[in-house]
């Protein structure tokens, strides 16, 4: 007669290891390569870059030159059928023009582009790892309904030659076999998520292969994952790049205040200029040379309350951005505070669900050692399997929570990138 065989439940089921194997750090890299959204944070930097230099060459002198060249086709007693002039000049503002406000503000500006890109790259980092955790997740959910179909068809096994050998019900059978069934539904949806699982993991790295089946990973969320130390609110808002790139806004909109009063300031030019020329008129083919130094002034007098109008909407510009950078630093407490305590609050329920584990491990090992000895039903092997398969799943879902709450916090803390 068939005996089942107890046995001993650990976490970790076996997977089979391939020699190529995905680490989570590789995977971020492919991420950040794929990531449309990093691509155009990177072309924002160089955009404002140019913009920022642009704005410094408008404080630099301006060089010019007017040339002209003219030949006549009627004789006019002895002048020459010919002339030209070329006047070269260098012009230089002294004031009024914004230029400095304006270059400053630009810098402003890039900075803000730049720590905008670092926080973009931040939520790409969590949203691989959450992609790569979830993987994990799915793969050792699949691998547990495997192993639940596996036991229930011993089981199964079991009670079917019983009941051949007339020691078991038919209702038994019966029970055994509606449980089967159901555990099979389950593993056919464990395959399916796990499935939708690799193609939302390729699909991050920029593989669209339909083909692909199976990806191994590196590391697991049943590896021991290290908590992150507690980061002060003073600390995070000092290195979280999202509120340093709104008070980097903040400045450029302050700037921009500065920009506005001086396009409506006098203005003061100085410059130097020279001219090449022929004599007028060209009778003897002569040229002559000449310079000038210039100062211009140019004074606005009235333009209908238009600087009053536009500095106001400045200051505005301004008062908007220093109320985003107080909204961002003080929602920087209750994020630090919910991710801190999503972090501490699953690292406990992992720590549980392992010892719920063993000890439905132990529960199934002695009901199937009892129904063997004839001191337990059917029903009861059946409940402990259950259980047992709940209970794992459970701690499945409590690693994957304490990976994902890890990486949230690394987000919400502005922990620097590897």
């Amino acid at each position: 007669m068939k005996r089942l065989i107890p046995l001993i439940i650990l976490l970790v089921i076996a997977i089979p290891k391939a020699r190529c194997q995905i680490s989570l750090q590789s995977y971020r890299d492919s991420v950040y390569m794929a990531s449309v959204e990093i691509q155009n944070a990177e072309q924002t930097i160089l955009k404002a870059d140019a913009t920022e230099r642009l704005r410094w060459t408008a404080m630099l002198p301006s060089v010019s030159a007017d040339g002209s060249f003219s030949k006549s086709f009627r004789h006019s007693g002895d002048n020459k059928l010919w002339g030209f002039s070329l006047t070269p000049q260098i012009t230089q503002t002294i004031y009024g023009s914004g230029a400095r406000a304006a270059h400053r503000q630009a810098r402003s500006l890039l900075c803000s582009a730049i720590f905008d890109n670092q926080n973009v790259m931040m939520a790409m980092r969590y949203t691989a790892d959450y992609a790569y955790w979830n993987l994990s997740a799915m793969q050792l959910y699949m691998a547990a309904t495997n192993e639940y179909v596996r036991i229930i068809k011993s089981l199964y096994d079991v009670v079917k030659e019983r009941f051949n050998d007339g020691y078991a019900a038919k209702s038994d059978m019966l029970q055994v076999e509606a449980r089967l069934l159901d555990a099979e539904f389950s593993q056919i949806a464990a395959r399916d998520n796990y499935q939708q699982a690799v193609n939302r993991f390729n699909n991050l790295r920029g593989v669209f292969e339909p083909d692909i089946t199976r990806v191994e990973l590196a590391e697991s969320i049943v590896d021991s994952i290290t908590m992150p130390q507690r980061i002060s609110v003073e600390a995070i808002r000092e290195r979280r790049p999202d509120i340093l790139s709104a008070k980097s806004r903040m400045r450029a909109a302050e700037f921009g205040i500065s920009r506005t009063r001086a396009t409506y300031n006098p203005k003061i030019n100085a410059g130097i200029g020279g001219s090449w020329q022929t004599f007028s008129p060209n009778s003897s083919g002569r040229t002559f040379l000449d310079a000038a130094i210039k100062l211009g002034v140019n004074i606005p007098i009235f333009h209908w309350n238009e600087r009053r109008y536009a500095i106001n909407g400045a200051e505005s510009d301004a008062a908007i951005a220093a109320n985003n950078v107080t909204q961002l630093e003080e929602d920087v407490v209750m994020e630090e505070a919910d991710a801190w305590s999503s972090l501490t609050s699953s690292y406990s329920q992992m720590q549980s669900s392992l010892h719920n584990l063993s000890i439905a491990g132990e529960n199934l090992s002695i009901s199937t050692f009892s129904y063997n000895e004839g001191q337990a039903t059917v029903l009861d092997v059946l409940q402990a399997q259950l259980s047992w398969i709940q209970i794992y799943t459970n701690a499945i879902t409590a690693r994957f929570n304490y990976a994902v709450a890890v990486s949230e916090y690394q987000l919400v803390s502005g922990a620097e990138m590897e």
